[in-house]
């Protein structure tokens, strides 16, 4: 059996959130910027839904702080 795939949203601070929402349902996790964390955190199968932008932009130069949608389960 394979492992549920996890879906990161990474970058969204306006109504985009919920344009993503309604397309790909509710994120696993909320990245709030593309830094160290984030492309970490993404593993071979998950989905990532940016704002803008994708994966070749740069990484952000400090980390925030992310949001995990398990702990609200």
């Amino acid at each position: 059996m394979l492992p549920p795939r996890c879906v990161h949203y990474i970058g969204f601070k306006d109504d985009r959130y919920w344009n993503a929402f309604r397309i790909w349902g509710g994120p696993v996790m909320i990245h709030r910027r593309w830094d160290r964390i984030a492309k970490h955190d993404i593993g071979p199968d998950d989905v990532a839904i940016f704002a803008e932008g994708d994966e070749h932009q740069p990484l952000a130069d400090y980390n925030a702080t992310d949001i995990d949608e398990r702990w609200l389960w």
